[in-house]
């Protein structure tokens, strides 16, 4: 174990691995700090059986990018607790989890929400260490954005989709699209796709896929995830007879893979039937797809580019972390506008003139500002 952590080290980091365990409630768990030279590490949580630190590691370096892409002054971290988050001692883990990483948490580090996780169980972390600044994502009730609530990532996804399309001529009225996962990141996604008059064709959770060329009814397919969670899609599951996995390869404009990562490789890219590729997800495609997809003329809006809603609501929780006023709705939601659909642009024209991926344009911006900040503080050794 020890030789892989090591293996993940570079010259960007990662800083700090911490893993914890708890034989009483079989909690086991990791924190990843991977670059602190634009600011303390601020990352999300994510609870699940596989976790492991090389998954978290990878993360841990996606939020230094992310934080540096959207110019904002925070570091990259990730965390992860290996349990069933449908478990019985759910909340007993989660309160395990923080009291090991109590030095840690909120010093220099600061919870979000990923995968697994809810605003109660940032409600829960804040209790347990009897601090409003242990993490954000909270509820509104006790002062926080409630960022499943308001879909800050998925917002933030459908605007960058929509500068992309801007950008290339596609326009989003009318266009098709494809969202692969409807978690809280993909259904705000499909809600701001139909109030920008695109027609949403398919979604999928990990239980089957829907999908109706004319167009799903996102109203209703939104009611049912409220009501009864990733159970919705089995009605129309099996309707559709679609295996999943295969929603990728439906013939629309846009592709949303909004799931889990390491889902489009370079023989999938090769088969896409797209216009434009959005990562909801973090780390959806590798090195050779991104390479695939360029080739094949199908631009893609970096992970780090077009999730960072999430990212950008934390900044403003976290200024108000200590305050009496909570940071109002509006105000964030357009400037997670403001800043996605600017760094698509930027990143998608900075792509055609240095002919270029896009992610490698995107990790040269990030990577200028993180370099830059580590020279300054005589972290960065030039070799």
């Amino acid at each position: 174990m020890t030789k892989d952590v090591l293996q993940l080290m570079d010259d960007w980091g990662p800083e700090r691995v911490v893993c914890v365990s708890d034989p009483r409630t079989g909690m086991r768990g990791v924190l990843v700090i991977d670059n602190t030279s634009r600011g303390m590490g601020k990352g999300g949580t994510r609870m699940s059986t596989s976790i492991t630190v090389g998954e978290v590691a990878r993360l841990a370096r996606v939020m230094t990018w992310k934080w540096a892409a959207v110019d904002l002054f925070f570091g990259g971290a990730k965390a992860g607790i290996m349990a069933d988050p449908q478990a019985k001692n759910r909340e007993a883990v989660i309160r395990s989890w923080a009291r090991a990483l109590a030095k840690e948490i909120p010093s220099d580090y600061a919870l979000g929400l990923d995968m697994g996780l809810t605003e109660r169980d940032a409600a829960v972390v804040q209790d347990e260490l009897g601090d409003r600044g242990a993490a954000v994502g909270s509820p509104a009730e006790l002062g926080g954005i409630p960022y499943d609530q308001i879909g800050v990532a998925g917002f933030g996804a459908a605007e960058g989709a929509a500068a992309a399309a801007e950008v290339i001529g596609l326009g989003t009225k009318g266009a098709r699209v494809v969202i692969q996962g409807f978690g809280a990141l993909g259904a705000a996604a499909a809600r701001r796709f139909g109030e920008l008059g695109a027609t949403v064709v398919a979604v999928s959770t990990e239980k089957g896929v829907v999908h109706d060329p004319d167009g799903l009814d996102v109203a209703a397919l939104l009611a049912a995830r409220e009501e009864i969670g990733d159970s919705f899609v089995l009605e129309h599951a099996k309707r559709t007879n679609m295996p999943l996995g295969t929603e990728l390869l439906i013939a629309a404009d846009i592709v949303v893979p909004a799931a889990v990562q390491d889902v489009i490789d370079a023989d999938l890219a090769a088969k896409l039937d797209a216009k434009l590729l959005v990562e909801g997800a973090n780390l959806p495609t590798d090195a050779a797809a991104q390479r695939v997809l360029k080739e094949r003329g199908i631009p893609v809006v970096p992970d780090f580019i077009a999730n960072a809603g999430g990212v950008i609501a934390a900044a403003f929780a976290m200024e108000a972390r200590y305050s009496a006023f909570r940071p109002e709705i509006p105000p964030v939601m357009a400037e997670i506008s403001s800043r996605i659909r600017a760094n698509t642009e930027l990143v998608l024209e900075e792509a055609t003139r240095n002919d270029c991926t896009s992610h490698e344009s995107a990790l040269r911006l990030a990577q200028s500002r993180v370099r830059a900040a580590m020279e300054l503080k005589g972290r960065w050794n030039p070799q």
